[in-house]
């Protein structure tokens, strides 16, 4: 369940994003406000996971509104104004909704809302809880895991993943039938949970199956004749003491 709230000094928009809040099951519309003064002071004292802001206000605009906020919910904005829409996307919102909005639109807003909340929940759960507790690999019988992504959940054969490739809060898995799936997970992450037996960091960007690799020099690893991923400088003498260990030079 997403904790909401909605900003905007036009009642009747106020009206109408309840209405919408109302038709979707994992939506709590916690409170409305009228001016984005009164959103911060509720902010202060109550947990809120989505915020629903107009731009144009009186005294406080919606994108004056978000900056001052030091831990931010998601956010959509919405806005009859379509020049704010840069401006917005710049604060990582999650969407913005051009007044005037049907429920369909509203609806396409908040499932992105929900599958980014879930897969940031996906990802605190694999993070580590302190310093000294690592996530917990997975067991190495284990064959899939499940990745949600693009709004469903795709069962992996870890065997298939070739590399995984690090963009932001994101992670490009490459697979063997050459498709990739992105989700919202940190690579650091990804190192902790996947077996350390068949998977190594080689990268600050990448992670590599190593039952896929097919030749290394000593800057790169040669995962097929038209794939390869670098090899970083504080990683070469772990990838090193690995080929040390398991081959045999002739």
């Amino acid at each position: 369940m997403l904790k909401c709230i909605a900003i905007d000094d036009e009642p009747l928009a106020l009206r109408q994003i309840t209405s919408y809040i109302g038709k979707i099951p994992y939506l709590e519309l916690v409170a409305t406000c009228n001016n984005a003064l009164r959103a911060q002071e509720l902010l202060i004292s109550q947990k809120v996971d989505l915020v629903f802001v107009d731009i144009n206000m009186p005294d406080l605009n919606g994108v004056d509104f978000v900056r001052s906020l030091i831990d931010k919910p998601m956010v959509i904005f919405t806005t009859a104004y379509s020049e704010y829409a840069i401006e917005g996307f710049k604060l990582d919102a999650v969407d913005y909704l051009l007044k005037p909005f049907s429920f369909a639109d509203f609806n396409r807003s908040v499932a992105k809302a929900n599958s980014l909340y879930e897969l940031r929940n996906l990802q605190k759960s694999a993070a580590p809880a302190s310093a000294e507790t690592e996530s917990e690999a997975l067991p190495r019988d284990q064959e899939y895991i499940s990745v949600k992504a693009d709004y469903k959940v795709s069962l992996v054969k870890i065997s298939d993943i070739i590399y995984l490739e690090s963009e932001g809060e994101y992670v490009r898995m490459h697979l063997k039938d050459n498709s990739s799936i992105t989700t919202l997970f940190r690579l650091k992450n990804m190192e902790g949970v996947l077996p350390s037996d068949r998977f190594m960091r080689v990268h600050r960007s990448y992670i590599v199956n190593l039952r896929h690799m097919k030749s290394y020099d000593k800057g790169r690893i040669f995962l097929s004749n038209a794939t390869s991923v670098p090899i970083g400088e504080n990683y070469k003498d772990a990838f090193q003491s690995y080929i040390d260990t398991n081959f045999t030079n002739l």
